[in-house]
């Protein structure tokens, strides 16, 4: 017969290794976790800044671009309203406070710094080190556009309101009072998220982070530990190929004429040309006029001087 106290410990190494097994993070899969907490609890910490990650709700945006920087993941290839602004500098390297948000200021390896909002997406020109941030203006409005494949009818508009509002709440924690409007014209959904700062209370996730778990869902790159996204309305899945996503600032962003495309200024340039050449063309087009008029003159002239004579 095994001795008790054998048994005893065979049974704690059983449930140990079965703890450090299940080690994982639910809400974030970008985490080293082991049983290293009080107690021998599961401590999981994010990649690329060494933050104890609180699995029990969103990780930071900050912290999840950080992650993604980390040379220990494997990464993949990777009307909106006036005034708002897209992700077009794509991945970089944050700064983060000490609480995982963005700093006002990032910089990159070249010097090259920029001011960033609560999401940090750019919202000014890209200058030198002199460059001064004053404050970290809030995302109070996200509206996040999708499309859907084609099917032979669209959705149910209530049905797929309803579905949508229970995700954000139920995946991404959001309270359904941030979820504004649920808009849908096959095949495009339109929602609509708004969180001012004095809207926002304690414990609330921020939209900044809900939006950004989204798009990674939406894009197959989900951050959550072994829990791919399945959105369905009455039982049909919704197959989203496309989004877009777009920020509005408490502040209006501070971009100058450096931030038009090529595009915009080969556009503005042919207007300005075609203004020039139609001005060059109403004065040659006065001078022949004016000078039909002239010969007119001395013709009409030359015939009243030799009926004079007569």
């Amino acid at each position: 017969m095994a001795h008790p106290l054998g048994l005893a410990l065979l049974l704690a190494a059983a449930i140990g290794w079965t703890a450090t097994q299940n080690c994982t993070c639910p809400t974030n899969r970008w985490t080293i976790c082991n049983p290293s907490g009080p107690g021998g609890a599961c401590q999981c910490t994010v990649l690329g800044s060494g933050h104890v990650a609180d699995c029990g709700t969103l990780t930071s945006k900050c912290l999840l671009l950080k992650a993604r920087m980390s040379p220990h993941k494997g990464r993949k290839l990777i009307k909106p309203p006036e005034h708002a602004v897209v992700d077009n500098d794509g991945l970089y390297h944050p700064d983060c406070d000490s609480s995982g948000r963005f700093k006002a200021r990032q910089c990159n390896q070249s010097s090259e710094c920029w001011c960033v909002n609560s999401v940090g997406v750019r919202r000014t020109d890209k200058g030198d080190q002199t460059l001064r941030c004053d404050e970290l203006v809030r995302t109070s409005y996200i509206l996040i556009n999708l499309r859907h494949q084609e099917r032979a009818r669209p959705f149910n508009h209530s049905d797929l309101s309803r579905a949508l509002r229970r995700l954000f709440q139920e995946r991404y924690q959001l309270s359904p009072r941030y979820v504004t409007a649920v808009e849908y014209e096959r095949p495009t959904i339109q929602i609509e998220l708004q969180q001012n700062a004095s809207q926002k209370a304690r414990g609330d996730v921020d939209i900044a982070d809900v939006a950004y778990y989204f798009e990674r869902d939406v894009k197959g790159d989900s951050v959550f530990h072994n829990a791919p996204l399945g959105l369905e309305v009455r039982g049909e899945p919704v197959h989203v190929e496309d989004t877009m996503i777009y920020y509005v600032d408490e502040k209006p962003p501070q971009f100058s004429m450096k931030r038009m495309t090529a595009g915009l200024i080969a556009v503005i340039v042919v207007v300005a040309l075609a203004i020039v050449a139609g001005i060059v063309v109403l004065v040659v087009s006065n001078k022949r006029k004016s000078g039909k008029y002239e010969k007119v003159e001395i013709k009409e002239m030359g015939e009243m001087n030799k009926q004079l004579n007569l």
